[in-house]
């Protein structure tokens, strides 16, 4: 049998209603997995509590501490399985899967529904979850996201609805594959493997979401709390309102590192659009273009190469060849 160890971070998965509080974190969560004995017929397991918090408590230097974690263990371990809070669960996987120094499957998982409810997930999610870690296919897969009997790439996983279980889906590309009662099986596989190993990060990232009418205020704001690159979350294929131009060119003129991503579920931002805001014109800017890779996720890609380069033009000129 495979050995697979599981790490807890808490999230609803690890959470009961405690009335009159509502849904909270309780520490029965690993005691409840040690007593599962469906665990035991899949794998040898283990258990480590990385920590027991709701996922909008977690920081990106949790996630690089829990990275660090992972590659550590993983030299003991066929597999890792990371449950972890819904709110969060897409940085986090994506910050793993740019920053850990391993083939073998890294798989997250977690609970639309806390253990108090009708219909639990967490359970089913978990088992699925641990299948995919100890299945031969799913050595050089990237880290995964499995949840309600799908697998999805931390790359492009989205959580699309507040409380449904099966609100995490991949918009653009489809499902990596599925968690069938006899066997897991994969459809595809993730082209892009991208990975960025570094010690550090630079936190100081911001993102910024166009919307209709907007002025220069938050870009503005970027700019004196000395921001090392804003992402832009842009219209469409990449377009911005013209009255925040200047302020972009003020960013600019400060070597801060503007990126554009696309505020839609699907597609690339691209140069395409010649008019003062445009994808085109923000380009010749020197504006960066941030490929299909959404607003949320740009941002953790960032701070990672912030932190390895350091450098404003080193950071442009790796996302102008990887993007």
């Amino acid at each position: 049998m495979k050995k697979i160890l599981i790490i807890t971070t808490g999230g609803t998965i690890a959470m009961k209603r405690n009335s009159p509080f509502g849904v909270i974190p309780n520490n029965e969560f690993i005691e409840g997995l040690q007593s599962f004995p469906h665990l035991r017929e899949l794998a040898c397991i283990d258990f480590y509590e990385f920590s027991n918090i709701p996922s909008p408590y977690v920081t990106p230097e949790l996630m690089l501490k829990l990275s660090r974690v992972a590659e550590e263990k993983l030299k003991d371990y066929d597999g890792i399985v990371i449950t972890h809070g819904t709110d969060t669960l897409e940085e986090t996987a994506y910050f793993l899967d740019l920053t850990v120094n391993s083939k073998k499957p890294i798989v997250f998982t977690a609970a639309m529904r806390s253990n108090s409810e009708l219909g639990l997930d967490g359970p089913r999610n978990i088992i699925g979850a641990v299948r995919v870690a100890s299945d031969d296919v799913s050595v050089n897969k990237g880290v995964l996201v499995v949840m309600n009997d799908t697998i999805n790439p931390a790359r492009d996983v989205v959580k699309t609805d507040s409380g449904k279980t099966d609100s995490f889906i991949t918009p653009a590309y489809g499902l990596l594959g599925i968690v069938e009662p006899d066997r897991v099986i994969y459809y595809r596989d993730s082209y892009i493997k991208e990975k960025i190993f570094t010690n550090e990060i630079d936190t100081n990232i911001d993102l910024i979401k166009c919307v209709s009418g907007m002025d220069d205020r938050f870009i503005l704001t970027s700019i004196e709390k000395g921001a090392r690159a804003i992402v832009l979350e842009g219209f469409g294929r990449g377009n911005v309102p013209a009255k925040i131009l200047p302020a972009i060119e003020k960013a600019m003129a400060k070597d801060i590192l503007i990126v554009l991503s696309s505020r839609t579920y699907t597609g690339r931002v691209l140069a395409e659009y010649g008019y003062e805001g445009g994808g085109l014109y923000l380009e010749k800017m020197g504006v960066s273009l941030g490929g299909d890779l959404k607003g949320t996720k740009m941002r953790i890609k960032l701070m990672i190469l912030f932190g390895k380069y350091k450098e404003h033009l080193q950071v442009r000129d790796y996302l102008r060849d990887n993007n």
